[in-house]
């Protein structure tokens, strides 16, 4: 089959599933392009640009469900936003930048899957200073590794007991949409470095996060939405280790 047809197919449905989870879906973005051998500069302003309209489109979805809180919100984007910017001018060869963002996931992925299945119903008040030396790490993560930096903040959220999966998804997609935004900014990304084949993708992509926003956020139970996170981390992560 054309990688024309299957690309879009499957940035569709990474955006489904990242979207019903708060998340832009960076990191499964460029699983995705990777696996087909797209160039780095070709999908580097495609995947910061979806990541920022699928998160965005995530958080209008759980704010209307009554999910987002902004006291949970504003310690991590204060230092974050800024730190994005730096980490985004730090440059590396494609190999070691994958490897290390596919290392990265797994953290997320097994202190997930260690938690258990079920989900805590009480949670703690936010504590400031945490939050925001967390807010400024997790920024300069997501500049350098040109995401948005939700699937380490929806983890932290959750294992310190400052929201459950819902609450993390909506403060997670607000988080990325200013992370990747910053990071554009910084990486100094013009319209010109888009081709046709990208605006194809993004409408793909904006269709599977319209669908999976809605679904994440309105029908899908809290197990489920942390389920679907832990797989599509750890599908992200063994591509990127072994691209």
């Amino acid at each position: 089959m054309s990688t024309d047809i299957v690309i879009p197919v499957l940035l569709l449905v990474v955006a489904f599933l990242y979207a019903s989870v708060g998340h832009g879906g960076a990191s499964g973005y460029i699983a995705v392009l990777t696996l087909f051998s797209i160039p780095l500069q070709i999908y580097k302003p495609v995947v910061l640009v979806l990541n920022s309209i699928i998160a965005g489109i995530a958080f209008i979805q759980f704010y209307r469900a009554g999910y987002f809180k902004w006291k949970l919100a504003w310690p991590f984007l204060l230092t974050s936003v800024p730190c994005a910017f730096i980490g985004s001018q730090v440059k590396t060869s494609e190999h070691i930048y994958n490897l290390i963002l596919g290392i990265a996931l797994l953290f997320p992925i097994v202190r997930l899957l260690m938690n258990g299945p079920k989900e805590k119903t009480d949670t703690k008040q936010l504590t400031i200073l945490p939050a925001l030396i967390w807010g400024a790490a997790i920024g300069l993560a997501s500049g350098f590794l040109n995401i948005g930096g939700g699937i380490f903040l929806s983890p932290v959220i959750i294992l310190m007991g400052w929201g459950n999966t819902k609450d993390a998804a909506a403060v997670s997609s607000l988080f990325i949409v200013f992370n990747s935004l910053s990071g554009l900014a910084g990486a100094g990304i013009q319209t010109s470095s888009f081709t046709t084949n990208s605006f194809i993708w993004i409408g793909a992509a904006v269709i599977g996060g319209l669908s999976g926003a809605y679904l994440g956020s309105h029908k899908f139970r809290l197990a489920t939405v942390r389920y679907i996170l832990s797989t599509v981390l750890c599908i992200a992560a063994v591509k990127l280790i072994f691209s």
